[in-house]
């Protein structure tokens, strides 16, 4: 049991950050948004992993290099953000597959959490902490800007500056996660938790920790069942988060036709 305790409070503290994320996410209409970002970190590793220094930090620095190029490209044009991320996303998904050495790129694309040194462990820890206090710090200027941009900005809310952080913050949630799930189900780490939790939410409040519980819930699981068994723990955590989200479905259909 040991050899897994590590393991599973990264996994826990990941899927907390990533999932209260995701509740503002779904608030944002920005569902896709983290399954895009997740792709836009390939290159990033790739050239981590070519260069021979910790792909984790090659993830960090392209996220936010590419966050801010989103950023400004956003404000400075006519294009939605999920337009102008989808072409981040397809571009950095080529660059990265191309460039990506290819007994790597099975690791990248799927995750796995278990080949995290100590202290790789330990910063993953510590950054999911951080993330979870900043969204707490910001939540309610978060909400506000969602109702009305122009009621933030007439009390002093900076919406732009508060976009930006926004997206630095799914872009370090991707960079934490994408060594649990991988790229190609990174978005599912954020979005499938807080799905659930709107299934059967009655407030703000209930949605955030019923997201933080669902995913950390799923990690729990996946980490102990995927160590069972001797499985990647990355699919293992979506199937879970997936079959919740369909008890939770089932449950509102009940609660609605009762």
């Amino acid at each position: 049991m040991q050899e897994i305790t590590l393991p599973l409070l990264v996994a826990v503290f990941v899927a907390a950050s990533a999932s209260l994320l995701g509740s503002f996410a779904i608030l944002k209409r920005m569902a896709l948004v983290g399954d895009a970002l997740s792709h836009v970190a390939l290159p990033g590793m790739a050239l981590a992993i070519l260069f021979k220094f910790n792909p984790f930090l090659g993830a960090v620095v392209f996220l936010a290099v590419t966050v801010a190029g989103i950023w400004v490209i956003e404000y400075r044009s006519s294009l939605s953000l999920e337009t102008i991320v989808g072409v981040f996303f397809t571009a950095s998904l080529a660059i990265g597959a191309l460039i990506m050495p290819e007994h790597d790129l099975i690791e990248a694309l799927f995750g796995n959490i278990t080949s995290l040194s100590t202290a790789e462990s330990l910063i993953s820890i510590a950054l999911s902490i951080i993330l979870i206090v900043l969204l707490m710090f910001i939540y309610k200027r978060l909400t506000l800007n969602m109702v009305s941009q122009e009621m933030a900005q007439s009390i002093g809310i900076n919406n732009k500056r508060l976009e930006l952080i926004f997206l630095l913050s799914f872009a370090l949630a991707v960079a934490l996660g994408i060594r649990f799930v991988g790229a190609l189900l990174m978005g599912s780490l954020v979005i499938i938790p807080a799905a659930s939790a709107k299934n059967i939410a009655k407030s703000l409040r209930a949605f955030m920790y019923g997201s933080v519980i669902f995913g950390v819930t799923a990690a729990g699981a996946g980490i102990y069942i995927s160590h069972i068994y001797k499985l990647t723990p990355g699919p293992i955590f979506i199937i879970i988060s997936a079959s919740i989200f369909l008890a939770t479905l089932l449950m509102r259909q009940i609660r609605i036709y009762s």
